[in-house]
């Protein structure tokens, strides 16, 4: 739309909270400071609450003005959306979508899905944040986020599972590595060897500690590390051994630099991955376009993982 429906109170609110200051957010907005200054402080007459801390080196939102910047957020892609309805009536697939999706799935899924949409709909823009699943479900619900892929998604109301599929716990190796050419691989024979393990800010952690807390018992040989490239990177160098899923290394196990073996151990439970909206907010048919699209491209991205011949 030519003119934005949301008030300009809000969009300069909302600037200002990303920016941190008034003048960065006017640089942004190409908005005289003094226009966004006189803006935020009449809504904080009007509300009777102060919507930023002024620190020393910037603005930073209190617990009102965060609910007035969600609120911002809400609307605009409540603009986006009708916008985009409009555009759907007139015959013209257009707008804009933003997606959520886990570190691991900039080497697995997302780029055949931005490629796919590219060439069958070139008018359909993606915005998309890499985030761990508590920050891509917190993203769903706060608004700032219209689809999420996100790994084991607990299951609440105010979320909208379109699509989940599971995944086997496996152990990751590479292809020279003493357990490369089992089938499947018990715990125990995989701890035998050194160990690369996830930050605890991933649910697939806090689910091995929950289950098998023996796994992280002094003593044992581990490395602990929140970057899923340098997990990668380890257990490639032919020793280190990690759990995780398929989508995690798919990459990888198409062009056969790692192997994957599923853990047989009793109770070993599946990962999952699923596609959600924010159940509160109808989809609309830009959003359901490309929530669709995901869902296909991680089963595109599976079947050809399972499809890819071993190689020694």
């Amino acid at each position: 739309m030519p003119h934005s429906l949301v008030p300009a109170a809000l969009r300069y609110l909302d600037q200002v909270a990303r920016s941190g200051s008034i003048q960065k957010a006017a640089r942004e907005l190409h908005v005289a400071a003094s226009a966004i200054n006189r803006q935020i402080l009449q809504l904080e007459d009007e509300l009777g609450v102060p919507l930023f801390e002024r620190l020393p080196r910037g603005m930073r939102p209190s617990a009102s003005g965060e609910a007035l910047v969600t609120l911002a957020r809400r609307w605009r892609e409540d603009e986006r959306r009708v916008a985009g309805e409009i555009r759907r009536i007139q015959g013209v697939h257009q707008g804009r979508v933003s997606v959520v999706a886990m570190d691991s799935h900039a080497t697995s899924f997302l780029a055949p899905l931005v490629e796919g949409l590219a060439h069958s709909h070139p008018l359909v823009t993606l915005s998309i944040e890499l985030a761990t699943p508590d920050e891509a479900e917190a993203a769903l619900l706060a608004g700032k986020a219209e689809v999420g892929a996100i790994f084991n998604l607990a299951p609440r109301r105010e979320l909208l599972v379109l699509h989940r599929r599971e995944l086997p716990l496996g152990c990751v190796v590479a292809p020279g590595h003493p357990l490369a050419a089992r089938a499947t691989v018990s715990l125990q024979e995989a701890m035998a060897h050194p160990v690369v393990l996830q930050s605890k800010a991933l649910t697939i952690r806090r689910y091995l500690e929950a289950q098998y807390s023996w796994l992280f018992k002094e003593g044992r040989r581990h490395v602990e590390t929140n970057s899923l490239q340098l997990a990668k990177q380890l257990v490639m160098g032919g020793q280190h051994v990690v759990f995780t899923s398929e989508l995690d290394v798919a990459a990888e196990l198409r062009d056969g630099r790692l192997r994957f073996m599923p853990v047989r151990d009793h109770g070993a439970e599946p990962q999952a991955i699923s596609v959600a909206l924010d159940a509160a907010r109808p989809p609309g048919p830009v959003v359901k376009l490309v929530a669709q699209r995901l869902v296909e491209a991680i089963d595109r991205c599976l079947a050809e993982v399972r499809a890819a011949p071993a190689t020694d």
